[in-house]
C-alpha cells in the first residue's frame, strides 16, 4: 500500500493507474453534506491487474503531507473504473469510463447493494460524537479510512458476481443514461432564498422510478399549495426566472403507444371526456382511476382505449406468471418475480408504467443535455413528468423552444409551459409557443 506524498510517488502511481483496471472509492471531507457542497479528503485506489497495489492520495487529510488539489484535474485513465457510487465520484472527477458496481446489483437484484454495516469502530465514534463537527473525515486515521475502503472492495466484489452476463448491456445502459443524466442534474443545484441547495436522485428503487431527497428536502414531492416551493429562485437575478415543462397525460399516452391507439391531435382528456360524458377535470381523474385500479366493464365496452388497455394488463400478468419476470418496454430490463412480493395483475402493471416512464425520460435526456452546454441556462430539477430549468434569459426564446421540442420528441409528448420568478408562483405560458 501507497500513500502517494511527493511527485515521484505520483508519477509512479499515473504510470500504475492509467495501465490497470481499478476500483475507486472516493472519502469527502464532510460525510454530512452534498459531494457538490464540500472536497475531496482522499481517494483509495485498488488496482485490479498487475501488481494489485493499493494507493492511497490525500489532499485534505491531517495525517499525510497532501497534494495539491490541482492533482484531482491531472488524474485520468483509459482503463475501466469501479465504485459504489458512480454520481458521487463524477462530482470530483469528469471520467467516462466509470462503472457502478451498486447499478450492475440492483439490475439483477432489484434492490440496492447495501454498505450500511460496512463500518469501523473509529467511525462509528467520531461519527457519534463528532457528529455537529466540519469536515470529520479529515481527522479520522488515515489507516482507519484504509480499513474501511478494503472492507468496501469486498462489498463491491460480491456485488459483482452477483451480476448475471444476460444484463450487462442492461446495467451498461443505466450507468450512461440513468446515473450520468441524473448526476448531470444533481451538480447544477437549485437556488433558495438561503443559497445553492442540491439534490440527490436514487435510482435504486423498486419501480425504478428515482427518488430524490437531500438535506432534509423531498425534491420528488414538493407540495404545490403549502408555499414550500417559493424558496427557490433563479441563480441569474433580473437576467432569469424559473420555467417548468410538464407533459401532458403523459402516462395515457406512453401506454397509448405500446397498446398502439391513436389520441387524436389536441387534449387527451378531453378526448376521453367524450366516452365518459364528463367535464374535463373529472374525465382526467376518471382516467387515472382507470389506469392505476379496476377498468369497469362498462368503460370496457364504450372505451377503445381501456379495452386496449386491459388486453395489454392482461398479457403482461400471463407472461409474469409463466415466465416469473417481466420486462421493461424501452430499456429491456428484466425485473424477476423472485426480487417482488404481493403482487397482482395491476401491481405489475404499475411496476411497468413507472419503468416506462423513467426510461423514456432518461432516453430523452440523454439527448436534451448535451444541447444545455451551448447555454447559462440549468436544468435544475426532474421530478416523474416534468422539468424544471433554471433559465438564463439572454439564451432567448430559441433556447426554450429547443428543450420544448426535444422534450416532446417529436411531438409525441406534448408539454406544458410556465414561468415564475419562484417555483411557487408559476404562470402558464404554453400558448406562446403555438
Amino acid at each position: 500500500m501507497v500513500i502517494v506524498e511527493s511527485k515521484k510517488e505520483w508519477l509512479s502511481f499515473i504510470a500504475e493507474f492509467e495501465a490497470n483496471n481499478s476500483i475507486v472509492i472516493p472519502i469527502q471531507c464532510d460525510e454530512n453534506k452534498h459531494p457538490m457542497e464540500t472536497e475531496v479528503c482522499l481517494f483509495y485506489i485498488k488496482l485490479l491487474d498487475g501488481s494489485l497495489e493499493e494507493y492511497v492520495l490525500p489532499f485534505r487529510h491531517s495525517d499525510a503531507i497532501n497534494l495539491s488539489f490541482k492533482y484531482i484535474t491531472m488524474i485520468w485513465t483509459p482503463k475501466d473504473v469501479f465504485t459504489y457510487d458512480k454520481k458521487k465520484l463524477l462530482h470530483f472527477v469528469k471520467w467516462k469510463n466509470v462503472y457502478d458496481v451498486q447499478m450492475d446489483y440492483y439490475i439483477t437484484k432489484n434492490e440496492p447493494l447495501s454498505i450500511d454495516e460496512v463500518t469501523t469502530n473509529a467511525h462509528e465514534y467520531f461519527y457519534r460524537t463528532h457528529y455537529k463537527t466540519k469536515n470529520i473525515n479529515c481527522a479520522i486515521p488515515i489507516m482507519k479510512h484504509i480499513e474501511w475502503c478494503r472492507e468496501m472492495v469486498e462489498r463491491l466484489k460480491i456485488g459483482a458476481l452477483a451480476g448475471k452476463k444476460e444484463n450487462e448491456g442492461v446495467s451498461e445502459i443505466y450507468n450512461r443514461d440513468v446515473l450520468e443524466s441524473l448526476q448531470y442534474i444533481e451538480k447544477s443545484g437549485l437556488q433558495s432564498l438561503n443559497g445553492m441547495v442540491f439534490s440527490e436522485y436514487n435510482p435504486y428503487t423498486a419501480t425504478g422510478r428515482p427518488s430524490n431527497r437531500f438535506g432534509g428536502i423531498n425534491f420528488a414531492a414538493l407540495n404545490k399549495s403549502d408555499g414550500s416551493r417559493k424558496q427557490f429562485i433563479s441563480r441569474f437575478g433580473k437576467d432569469g426566472m424559473l420555467v417548468e415543462m410538464d407533459y401532458d397525460a403523459y402516462h395515457l399516452r406512453l401506454i397509448a403507444d405500446v397498446v398502439d391507439y391513436k389520441f387524436p391531435r389536441g387534449s387527451v382528456h378531453g378526448h376521453m371526456a367524450k366516452f365518459y360524458g364528463v367535464d374535463y377535470d373529472e374525465a382526467k381523474s376518471l382516467s387515472f382511476k382507470y389506469l392505476y385500479g379496476h377498468i369497469p366493464d362498462d368503460v370496457l365496452k364504450s372505451n377503445p382505449f381501456f379495452a386496449k388497455v386491459q388486453v395489454y394488463i392482461d398479457e403482461i400478468w400471463s407472461d409474469y406468471k409463466s415466465n416469473n419476470f417481466i420486462v421493461s418496454d424501452i430499456y429491456n430490463k428484466t425485473i424477476y418475480s423472485k426480487n417482488l412480493s404481493n403482487m397482482n395483475k395491476n401491481k405489475v402493471f404499475n411496476y411497468l408504467i413507472q419503468l416506462m416512464e423513467t426510461e423514456n425520460n432518461m432516453r430523452m435526456l440523454t439527448e436534451l443535455i448535451p444541447k444545455l452546454d451551448e447555454y447559462r441556462s440549468k436544468l435544475i430539477l426532474y421530478s416523474y413528468d416534468s422539468f424544471l430549468f433554471d433559465f438564463y434569459v439572454p439564451d432567448g426564446i430559441n433556447f426554450l423552444k429547443e428543450m420544448k421540442r426535444t422534450i416532446e420528441q417529436k411531438g409525441k409528448y406534448p408539454v406544458k409551459v410556465a414561468k415564475g420568478s419562484n417555483y411557487h408562483e408559476m404562470k402558464d405560458i404554453t400558448r406562446k409557443f403555438k
